[in-house]
């Protein structure tokens, strides 16, 4: 999850100036009276230094709306964030609008602090209709036809590729090339993963969270939930992948971006053409431009089984209102805007991020780069979110994963850690 919570903390930031009325409510009128400016107290989590890519939007916001003041409420830590902001929204004390990450979103449904934003984003004051938004995308965000957040911006799982390092494998079939001649398949992938070891490299580097696990389970066909139930560990499918992987990750073909020492992190490796493939999102731009060799790069969906396009994970996380809000009218408008169209062609000029919203798509068109960028938005278009069934669960998606790391370090043998895996998902249940 590191990645991915890394990932969010760089694509989920907003800016705003800290200078605003006080207050402990959810909103703040500064003159203290009806009629005056409204100070709308939002959150996320982030540096600072994270907060400066959108200072542009809130200059724009603000400027549209004078009766509006913003004030960010940020915590740098992603793992402090979301326990403090229970607690706020426990005593009242909650920002009016609120970032969720995907993997917490579940559990603030079921508290029930959230407001239903069905007919405020089908009204007439909504800048961003509920269809503008891929429904893969709302993930836990949705429940029963519900909708309790809104996808900001996002970060579809793709494979990023080192054309200098497959070919120094010998590998001359280019994988996006494949992938357009509807051929890119597991098997093909896992041949040149098995030829990069061969040759001493490294086949794939994976962070260990349900993005680069659940698309490489799809490429073999399998699923992880079907129904309600979680069957991960009974679906064949899904048994054969996982076994692959840890097969993979203790003979070295695969990497657990986690457990690498900084001195040779996943991205030195493979900006020094040690590794062929790098599973990652559109952030990965930055890395590979800083190696120098940026031509050397592109970008291909996980494989399928048959070579035909699959849905693939997408990190997303996710704008609320606080139902407790005392200016709802003008928290709306706050949110409605920030991921609209015109709201993420501005915060995300900068960022390396996806737009999560239709009609935005030029962002990751413009300058061609990848070659293949248009990866990006198809796999947005198709792909998911994590489960609603597994988000909706307080904690389980943490525990699945660093389950799996054990497994995947060989701590576990695989049958007996597919037997704990599926009794740790239970009792997580209930």
């Amino acid at each position: 999850m590191k990645r991915a919570l890394a990932v969010l903390a760089l694509t989920a930031m907003a800016a705003a100036a800290c200078s605003g009325g006080g207050g402990t409510g959810p909103g703040v009128r500064q003159d203290g009276g009806s009629g005056g400016k409204v100070t709308i107290r939002w959150s996320t989590w982030g540096s600072a230094d994270d907060i400066k890519l959108y200072e542009e939007f809130t200059q724009d916001f603000e400027k549209r709306h004078p009766n509006i003041k913003l004030k960010l409420e940020s915590v740098p830590k992603y793992a402090d964030y979301h326990p403090k902001l229970l607690t706020q929204l426990t005593s009242k004390t909650a920002p009016d609008v609120i970032f969720v990450g995907d993997d917490n979103i579940g559990k603030f449904v079921t508290a029930g602090v959230l407001t239903p934003l069905n007919d405020k984003l089908a009204g007439p004051d909504s800048k961003s209709r509920p269809e503008d938004f891929g429904e893969g995308l709302y993930g836990g965000a949705k429940r029963d036809g519900t909708i309790y957040g809104v996808p900001n911006d996002t970060n579809p799982e793709v494979l990023w590729y080192d054309k200098k390092a497959l070919q120094a494998a010998g590998i001359t079939e280019d994988p996006a090339a494949l992938h357009e001649a509807g051929q890119w398949t597991m098997a093909k992938y896992l041949d040149m993963n098995a030829r990069l070891k061969a040759a001493g490299k490294a086949g794939s580097l994976f962070w260990n969270w349900y993005g680069s696990t659940y698309s490489f389970v799809g490429g073999f066909g399998g699923k992880v939930w079907d129904g309600g139930k979680f069957v991960a560990t009974t679906d064949p499918k899904t048994r054969q992948a996982l076994e692959t992987l840890a097969k993979g990750y203790q003979d070295k073909t695969f990497l657990c971006v986690d457990l690498l020492p900084e001195s040779d992190s996943a991205n030195t490796q493979f900006v020094k053409h040690k590794a062929g493939f790098y599973a990652g999102g559109r952030w990965m731009i930055d890395i590979v431009k800083k190696g120098g060799e940026q031509d050397n790069y592109d970008i291909v969906p996980f494989p399928s089984p048959d070579g035909k396009p699959m849905p693939g994970a997408v990190a997303a996380s996710y704008l609320a209102l606080n139902k407790d809000t005392e200016h709802p009218k003008e928290a709306f408008t706050f949110l409605t805007e920030f991921v609209s169209k015109e709201g993420q062609l501005i915060r995300l000029k900068s960022g390396g991020a996806v737009p999560s919203v239709k009609g935005a798509e030029s962002l990751v068109l413009e300058g061609g780069y990848p070659k293949h960028a248009k990866t990006f938005i198809d796999v947005r278009d198709t792909g998911f979110a994590n489960y609603p069934e597994e988000v909706a669960v307080p904690g389980l998606t943490f525990a699945i994963n660093e389950h799996l790391l054990k497994v995947w370090q060989g701590k576990l043998p695989f049958d007996q850690g597919m037997t704990e895996l599926q009794k740790l998902v239970e009792n997580h249940k209930g």
